[in-house]
């Protein structure tokens, strides 16, 4: 029972960092930081210029992070959050090392639903 409970909190706060993060990327709300490398700085800049890409990853993270804050959808929202998981991870690795803390903890949270919900994700793998 405290194990469900410590799961639906940590789920509500990485739901609701990924939809705030999705949110940011239609109303700018949040100033970009002003020491931010200069490769993260090109790669922004390059992702802004296709056009499509920054509002497609925001709907990806407003949606799986509703979704990831509700019991019955987290497998769901988990999915749906994986790959933009996995450039945050790769941006961290590659350009912006400082922000690897905190990537590495979002992915432990990403792991913890995927392991919790295998059950759910078995039929696709059959």
């Amino acid at each position: 029972m405290m194990k469900k409970k410590i799961l639906f909190g940590v789920s509500l706060l990485f739901g609701l960092i990924f939809i705030n993060s999705g949110l940011n990327k239609f109303f700018n709300y949040m100033p970009m930081p002003k020491d931010m490398p200069e490769k993260m700085m090109k790669v922004m800049g390059a992702i802004m210029k296709i056009g499509w890409l920054f509002p497609l990853i925001a709907v990806a993270e407003i949606t799986g992070g509703v979704l990831f804050i509700t019991n019955k959808f987290r497998a769901l929202g988990a999915i749906i959050l994986f790959p933009v998981l996995v450039g945050i991870l790769l941006t961290h690795i590659l350009i912006a090392p400082s922000g690897l803390p905190i990537a590495i903890v979002l992915w432990g949270i990403e792991l913890w639903v995927i392991i919790e919900n295998r059950e759910k994700y078995l039929p696709m793998i059959k």
